[in-house]
Order: structure tokens, then sequence, then C-alpha cells
């Protein structure tokens, strides 16, 4: 998923992400509540931090760009 986030992050150069490893980051592992059954974990948060939706597993580019063009503006 990194280089499909990657291709991503080349073309909307607006867009902040941030990647968090499962095994080594448990402090945010907790925070957001991730319990490693189906990962990736895509958590997307407004500009005030609060989660405006989830996604378990791989999703595919097009999934990803129609997810940011629903919540850019948040």
């Amino acid at each position: 998923m990194k280089p499909r986030w990657q291709e991503v992050e080349d073309e909307n150069l607006w867009l902040k992400t941030e990647f968090f490893d499962y095994d080594k980051d448990k402090k945010t592992v907790r925070q957001y509540g991730v319990d490693g059954g189906k990962l990736p974990v895509f958590v997307f948060l407004d500009k005030k931090g609060i989660e405006l939706e989830r996604r378990n597993g791989e999703i595919s580019k097009k999934e990803i760009l129609k997810l940011i063009e629903k919540y850019k503006d948040k």
C-alpha cells in the first residue's frame, strides 16, 4: 500500500498523511483502537483530528482518491 499512497501523495502535494507501523507504534495503535485484525487500517481525520471514516484492508487507488475528494474540505 505504501507505493500506492506515495503515488497519491505525489499527485496531491497538499495532502498530509502519516504512516504508523502496527508492531512498532503501539501508542498510536492504542490511540486509534487498531486491533490488528485486518491490516492495513486507514483512518481518515478532519483538520481537528476527529475521525471521519475508517477502512481496513487494501484499497484501490481509485477508492483512495474518492475518499480524499469526499473529505478534502473537512
